[in-house]
């Protein structure tokens, strides 16, 4: 069977990016990640990747004169390893409806959020203080409006009565880690 090709957006440490990595390693994830690009150049995950050996690309969005000029040079990159899926994993950046239209069906991103609660900044602590009994990750196709497109897979855990954002993010983590790999696994069972 064919492995599906992948291409990983990063802006950070790309924690969930190396959870994914594991996956493939472990033969749990028939895929394989083509390149991790990063918008940033102090991503830490471009020295994860790279170590994994995997190609990886830096566009610094900062030497691009508007957000349209960067996400035509990003699609144009993004194109050039061909993917099957066009993984948003930690991308602090939010994309044009041109970006999204041309891969539409192939952008997933993942929410710190039982998504469709909490789109946006701030999950964990608006969570807790609306007095969320539940909280958790979702991983859902991209759309032009933020955090709004069809939900794929969604990791649940309980709210404590002693919870800070932080402590509560750690717990999500964790099941994002293990959630972003079985969505993905999920789409390519089923030929998405």
């Amino acid at each position: 069977m064919k492995k599906a090709r992948l291409v990983i957006l990063i802006s950070g440490r790309g924690s969930n990016m190396q959870s994914i990595i594991r996956a493939i390693e472990a033969d749990e994830l028939s895929a394989e990640i083509t390149a991790v690009i990063s918008n940033r150049p102090d991503a830490a995950g471009l020295d994860s990747a790279a170590n994994a050996g995997i190609a990886t690309q830096l566009l610094d969005h900062k030497q691009y004169e508007s957000r349209e000029a960067f996400d035509i040079e990003l699609a144009r990159v993004i194109d050039s390893y061909q993917p099957d899926f066009v993984i948003l994993a930690g991308f602090m950046r939010i994309l044009t409806a041109d970006f999204v239209e041309h891969f539409a069906g192939k952008l997933i991103n993942i929410h710190p959020s039982l998504l469709p609660k909490f789109k946006g900044l701030h999950t964990h602590q608006r969570a807790i203080e609306a007095g969320e009994k539940e909280h958790g990750a979702s991983v859902h196709f991209v759309t032009a409006e933020l955090d709004d497109g069809p939900v794929i897979l969604q990791a649940k855990v309980p709210v404590m009565a002693d919870d800070t954002a932080d402590t509560l993010a750690a717990r999500v983590l964790i099941e994002e880690h293990k959630l972003y790999p079985d969505a993905i696994k999920l789409l390519i069972q089923q030929g998405a």
